[in-house]
């Protein structure tokens, strides 16, 4: 079964500012002890999210207005740290299907690729335009349209970038490897059999 072909993603937004928000403050260490992903989205900035018991702190996903937000706006060096996968996977469990900020460390950046999730870079000035306007509008829609390049939010549309390479492998409905190796299981035993050197 092909994968979904990914095109454009809309939805409503959130601001998670700062710089260098690194996969420990996303995911913290000790949430990462499961056999699945399962559940890891409750735990998502856990530690700035909550206090020692538990409760609410103030932070802009425990705030009502920004229930419905499935795009994660942030700033530079986003998912910089540790490698883990459990950063992308947390994001998404909880929700968020797209991710604009104006950079992202590499291999977060193809963790989330590698989920359907697209991370597409802005200008700080842009990042600042859009989120005055989530911030006062938060049902605000955004539309991220990976094809174009662009990121529409209300009236105000900006370009944004996403490696090619990237952009080849969601909008071809290609961006998840292990999916694509499960799909091709009859010509990969094909082939090892024509090798003759593996059991």
């Amino acid at each position: 079964m092909a994968l979904e072909k990914i095109e454009h993603i809309e939805g409503k937004g959130v601001y998670v500012q700062g710089n260098d928000i690194d996969t420990d403050r996303i995911i913290p260490a000790r949430f990462m002890k499961c056999v699945t992903f399962d559940g890891l989205g409750e735990f998502l900035f856990y530690d700035v999210r909550k206090d020692d018991q538990g409760n609410d702190k103030e932070h802009p996903l425990n705030e009502s207005r920004f229930s419905e937000a499935s795009i994660l706006i942030s700033n530079a060096n986003f998912g910089c740290g540790s490698s883990r996968e459990h950063a992308p996977q947390a994001l998404y469990r909880y929700g968020f299907r797209a991710i604009i900020a104006e950079s992202f460390a590499e291999i977060f950046f193809g963790n989330c690729c590698g989920l359907g999730v697209p991370c597409a870079v802005a200008s700080h000035e842009d990042i600042n335009k859009i989120t005055d306007i989530i911030d006062s509008d938060p049902s605000t829609e955004i539309k991220l349209d990976i094809v174009d390049s662009t990121v529409s939010v209300g009236d105000l549309v900006v370009s944004v970038e996403i490696p090619q390479a990237a952009k080849d492998a969601l909008t071809h409905g290609r961006w998840d490897p292990i999916a694509e190796l499960q799909e091709a299981e009859q010509d990969v035993d094909e082939l090892v059999n024509h090798l003759g050197y593996l059991d």
